[in-house]
């Protein structure tokens, strides 16, 4: 390891290292545009010059590497010419329009234009004019403000792997672009957004509608998929104004889905505000009372003929709240599979992404099983193009031939090829087996199936045949979609003993064995085989669910509550309430609590942290907030014949998943620029592939 000097301190790193990263070891600050610590070396902005000994002329620190007694100055008045040089060309062209620009506040140019720029220009000439791009509808493009440092390329190329960017022309004339008006699709594009050092990339669903140091920030986690990515809640009144990724490097690193990032302009839409009671076919507003008492009349001559569906944003005080009420009134029907997937919650190991989100850059062979983790994940589908551009990974999939962003061998569509695999009569078995770390991911597609306990045991049975599951390595994973899903299992929301399943409670409904059917933002059943079962649907949009309500009750978004979150890995995860819910909406565990009231079944708690203490009580896993334990391996899933229906991704549409996307104007935009599908063009020509 390499010992070098950076302004008289010395540092011990490791071959290979550059002089900007050792630098920043030391906590030396040394300005850049082009460098990025996630993507490739480009060294075309020369902001990082640096003097080194025995060298003519400064150096580029980003591009390079530490040697043996190499000795670095990084603020020399050489330097200091250097970078004000560079600044007055980087100027040269660039507009004068950092007041409109929303980019102003958090804008490195400005930082750094005021922390190693000149006081002057001694450049005369006019400032050239780009046109700006169509990029879609959710980057604005002012290409005019670029100053060509290419982290859009690199990053749409290396990291989104959808290369659809690129710098055309020479020097003066050099323009970022799209190749033959290609369109930026990919489902991680609001992540150029972040990474553009200037305001040549802002949110296009926002412009000019903020400014960076009017809103009010708060540290959250991302309900809109089972990864839990860590975010950043920008607010300014009461309103959403934008969502940012925080940087975890156990979950998301810095990056961020479209939807995570875009759906928010759902918050204001739709929403119920006040309770409604159905009256002559027609809901009409009501009072909390009035809904209260509508619910217990019913709820009195219904007795045990009861249930409850959680729905998959719900979070886990409001499941456990619902939970404990359901049971107090005799009913054991519960449900937070909605999809109706063969999850089994005895054993957690079968239901949780147990190499965990950063641990699969770690496996060496991978089979997909039914899912399509650029749509369902995309943030974790970047995790695996990460690990596939290392070398030394080979991919297999079952499932619709589609675009993941890498290269991988499409063994078929039928799920007799996963029994084969299994059986060990297929040649990606040996490859499976011959891997230090194996892996395969199962999805929501597969596991919602009539035979999906089938296939559920087949990939167990293919775990323990290629020693998938060993000391410190569980390469079974369990692509969840629904962010309540693992929580609602580990708080035991299924159903007891001589309770019915989701299919269950919708076909006792139909046949008036269930009589009243609680639904906790549950929007993706089928509402129509409720039959004459007396719905009350408490959730925060007017999604499927209310239309089909005889009582609704106004509920709080992830945005408008601190609630607990239990992501895809089975790690436990808080948001905060960033903004409060509008009109008489109230966070959902107070509404259960206050129903139970009503419903002379008062729940022992009445506090967030007593519930908190309940959820604890129900699973120790929710003491350990930000932690993943491994769950113990088990047996699960069942024999039997699979059928011959191909298998398909759970998510047709990325774009609108939920009831907060489905009341999206932005979601709504990009799945008519998009079309929003499984990544194929089955939605034009009527075929998958």
């Amino acid at each position: 390891m390499p010992k070098l000097t950076i302004d008289g301190r010395e540092i011990e790193v490791e071959a290979g290292t550059t002089i900007i990263q050792a630098a920043d070891q030391l906590g030396i600050e040394i300005p850049r545009f082009c460098y990025h610590e996630r993507l490739a070396i480009a060294g075309n902005c020369r902001m990082c010059l640096v003097e080194v000994e025995k060298m003519p002329k400064p150096v580029a620190s980003c591009a390079m590497p530490v040697g043996e007694g190499m000795v670095v100055k990084t603020n020399t008045p050489v330097i200091k010419k250097a970078r004000q040089n560079v600044m007055e060309f980087l100027l040269v062209n660039h507009p004068l329009d950092c007041p409109i620009c929303d980019q102003g506040g958090e804008c490195d140019l400005q930082d750094q234009a005021m922390a190693y720029g000149s006081d002057r220009s001694r450049c005369q000439e006019g400032k050239r004019a780009v046109p700006d791009k169509d990029y879609g509808p959710l980057v604005q493009t002012w290409m005019t403000r670029c100053i060509q440092c290419t982290r859009c390329v690199r990053f749409i190329s290396e990291i989104a792997g959808t290369p659809v960017l690129g710098g055309l022309g020479r020097g003066e004339h050099m323009e970022i672009t799209r190749y033959v008006n290609s369109a930026i699709s990919s489902e991680l594009s609001g992540n150029l957004i972040d990474l553009c050092p200037v305001g040549a990339l802002t949110n296009k669903p926002a412009s000019y509608t903020y400014r960076s140091w009017e809103l009010k920030k708060t540290e959250s986690i991302d309900a809109m998929d089972a990864l839990g990515a860590s975010i950043r809640i920008d607010t300014r009144g009461n309103e959403v104004i934008r969502v940012l990724p925080r940087i975890n490097e156990d979950v998301n690193e810095e990056w961020l889905s479209d939807r995570s990032r875009f759906a928010i302009d759902g918050l204001k839409r739709q929403r119920l505000d006040r309770p409604y009671v159905r009256r002559d076919g027609k809901l009409q507003p009501a009072s909390w009372a009035e809904a209260f008492a509508a619910i217990a009349a019913k709820v009195k001559s219904a007795g045990s003929k009861i249930a409850a569906i959680a729905g998959d944003q719900a979070d886990a005080e409001a499941m456990v709240a619902l939970k404990d009420l359901v049971e107090s009134l005799g009913s054991t029907s519960l449900d937070c599979r909605q999809d109706g997937a063969a999850l089994d919650p005895k054993v957690r190991a079968s239901y949780l992404f147990n190499s965990t989100a950063a641990g699969i850059e770690q496996a060496d062979a991978l089979l997909l099983i039914g899912t399509n983790p650029r749509k369902e994940a995309p943030v974790l589908n970047a995790r695996i193009r990460k690990r596939w551009q290392k070398g030394g990974f080979k991919v297999a999939r079952i499932g619709h031939k589609s675009d993941l962003t890498y290269k991988y061998e499409h063994l078929g569509d039928q799920a007799s090829i996963l029994k084969d695999i299994a059986d060990g009569k297929h040649p990606f078995f040996e490859v499976l087996k011959a891997a230090a770390k194996p892996a395969l991911i199962i999805g929501q597609g597969a596991l919602s199936r009539e035979d999906g306990a089938v296939l559920l045991g087949l990939a167990r049975k293919l775990a323990d045949a290629t020693g998938m599951v060993v000391e410190g390595w569980n390469g079974f994973n369990v692509l969840q979609t629904a962010a309540a899903r693992v929580g609602g299992l580990d708080l035991g929301f299924v159903p007891g003993a001589g309770g019915k399943d989701t299919a269950g409670i919708v076909a006792g409904a139909a046949k008036g064995e269930i009589e009243v059917v609680f639904l906790l933002g549950a929007d993706e059943i089928d509402m129509s085989g409720l039959g004459k079962a007396f719905v009350v649907y408490q959730g925060s949009h007017g999604d499927a669910g209310a239309h089909r309500a005889d009582v609704v009750l106004p509920g709080a978004a992830y945005t408008e509550k601190s609630a607990t979150f239990v992501n895809l890995e089975g790690r436990a995860q808080q948001t905060r309430l960033a903004a409060f819910p509008p009109g008489e909406a109230k966070e959902d565990w107070r509404v259960v609590r206050a129903l139970s009231e009503a419903l002379g079944k008062p729940l022992p708690y009445d506090s967030l942290k007593s519930v908190r203490e309940r959820l604890v009580k129900a699973n120790p896993v929710f003491a350990a907030i930000g932690e993943v334990k491994a769950a113990a391996w088990g047996s699960f899933g069942t024999e039997g014949a699979v059928t011959d229906k191909a298998l398909v991704s759970h998510i047709d549409n990325f774009y609108m998943t939920d009831p907060i996307s489905r009341a999206s104007k932005t979601m709504a935009e990009c799945t008519a620029a998009f079309g929003g599908g499984c990544g194929c063009n089955h939605k034009k020509t009527g075929t998958h592939g």
